[in-house]
């Protein structure tokens, strides 16, 4: 803990040149030693989208119209990061019959058929999700604690998943960040948990389970299949956790 307010500055501008396409001062990136502070990277971009859909509903447009908006601007501010994670993960896990040729398709810049499937039916059901939260939760801050949330938890397991699993590439962006210890998972899981209880109450605990178990079971399959994780196996366990997480709380309103 100690080292990691020493380091504060530095890790937090790092995660978010990481996850973000944000404009922010150049910095010597900290790697894996940042990832404590990836859940604010998720909560800020959550309130940005909030902001957004705020506004729009506000300007009278459709909760269906603004949900394809918020998605928008978070693909815009991450850059497309974690969809095209996703899109390579259900290409190379399912796409190819050996460990070596899962992860030459995954490393392959074209999307075969499951990737394709896979955006698709991971956006379609985040958009029907957050258009319900839309409808239901204009009143009372319910959008913007709903995005928050969801911001926060569903960038956590990330870090959990590097660092329980080894890199199964040895190369690439994940490699290159490095291994986050334990203890920098831990900080990172009750971040995003303390985020969460403070904008939506006991409705975190669901959010919490609903997240990771989505991204535990990605990282158990990844394991069987290519042996540890990559950085597509990340960004596909933050779309999971997303969807997990926005599910939850359409049921709820």
């Amino acid at each position: 803990m100690r080292d990691i307010a020493l380091r504060l500055p530095s890790d937090i501008l790092s995660a978010f040149a990481l996850l973000s396409r944000l404009p922010l001062p150049n910095h010597h990136g900290t790697g894996a030693a940042s990832a404590w502070a990836w859940p604010l990277v998720g909560a800020v971009l959550g309130a940005l989208g909030a902001a957004l859909a705020s506004a729009a509903l506000w300007l009278g447009v459709t909760p269906g119209v603004t949900a394809v908006l918020v998605l928008a601007l978070g693909a815009m501010l991450t850059g497309g990061l974690h969809e095209d994670g996703l899109s390579d993960t259900a290409d190379g896990l399912y796409g190819g019959w050996t460990k070596a040729r899962r992860l030459e398709i995954m490393k392959d810049s074209r999307v075969g058929s499951y990737g394709v499937l896979a955006l698709v039916l991971v956006t379609l059901a985040r958009w029907s999700a957050l258009t319900a939260v839309l409808v239901f939760g204009q009143d009372g801050g319910g959008v913007w604690a709903a995005l928050i949330a969801t911001g926060a938890l569903s960038r956590a397991p990330m870090a959990l998943v590097m660092a329980l699993l080894p890199n199964a590439r040895g190369e690439g962006l994940s490699h290159a960040t490095g291994r986050p210890s334990a203890a920098t998972a831990l900080v990172a899981l009750l971040i995003a948990g303390a985020i969460a209880v403070a904008v939506t109450g006991w409705t975190a605990v669901s959010l919490v389970f609903a997240a990771f178990g989505a991204a535990i079971l990605l990282a158990i399959i990844a394991l069987r299949k290519i042996g540890g994780q990559t950085g597509d196996i990340l960004g596909g366990s933050q779309q999971l956790a997303e969807v997990a997480c926005l599910a939850v709380l359409s049921a709820r309103v």
